[in-house]
């Protein structure tokens, strides 16, 4: 896993994770990058670093405070193991600690797989979210989406056991009832399709359409 640095809420109580600040000297915002079920990976960290070279200044908390699974039991008994209701106050912090590095600034959440499914739980959660990005992931009902009041672009499989097509269509339905500015887009590929350390389901041509709009949205939406 790359180096870790921590977050400092207004609370004290640090945030363990990954940070990048924005490169070129002026950031264009800043995002929370929530990991998936195998913890703070370093694909993960470069999703980061992505994003830096992109403008934004990034922080991946580690959920998991330190701990990575080596096959997808263990990741699985990881998620399970985690407080959601931590991870979302957690997710909260971090938005915050953010926007008290730089006044002003508007800060995005943004995950996959499980993160996806947290990114969505920590907009309904915390108002001052200014954007969501969900890769794969649709949180339980007790997230309540329709409490969203940023803008959301959600990325799903049409090829996904878990984040069925059904599911989508349903998260997009409810979103779009309470008003909520949604954009959904669906890729003809499997789960997690935009993990690159994972040649089973990663799909290059997706991915990059993925990230394309990604950017180009936190841009409008942050900038």
């Amino acid at each position: 896993m790359a180096e870790q640095a921590k977050l400092t809420p207004a609370d004290g109580a640090e945030l363990p994770g990954y940070l990048k600040q924005a490169e070129g000297g002026t950031s264009r915002g800043a995002v929370v990058v929530i990991h998936e079920w195998w913890g703070l990976t370093e694909q993960m960290c470069g999703v980061v670093d992505r994003l830096a070279r992109e403008g934004f200044t990034a922080f991946a908390p580690d959920l998991y405070r330190g701990q990575l699974a080596k096959d997808a039991a263990q990741a699985e008994k990881l998620m399970n193991e985690m407080n959601d209701r931590q991870a979302v106050e957690d997710l909260s912090r971090a938005v915050e600690a953010l926007r008290r590095r730089a006044p002003g600034t508007k800060v995005a959440v943004m995950g996959f797989c499980m993160g996806g499914a947290l990114t969505l739980a920590a907009a309904a959660h915390d108002g001052s979210v200014a954007a969501a990005v969900p890769f794969y992931g649709i949180p339980p009902e007790e997230a309540d989406v329709t409490k969203i009041r940023c803008p959301v672009l959600g990325h799903f499989a049409n090829i996904d056991d878990w984040c069925t097509p059904d599911r989508v269509d349903a998260l997009e339905k409810k979103l779009k009832g309470a008003s909520v500015p949604a954009e959904i887009h669906r890729y003809d590929a499997g789960h997690a399709f935009f993990n690159e350390k994972r040649p089973e389901v990663y799909s290059p041509q997706n991915a990059e359409l993925a990230w394309k709009r990604t950017v180009e949205f936190l841009r409008v939406k942050l900038g």
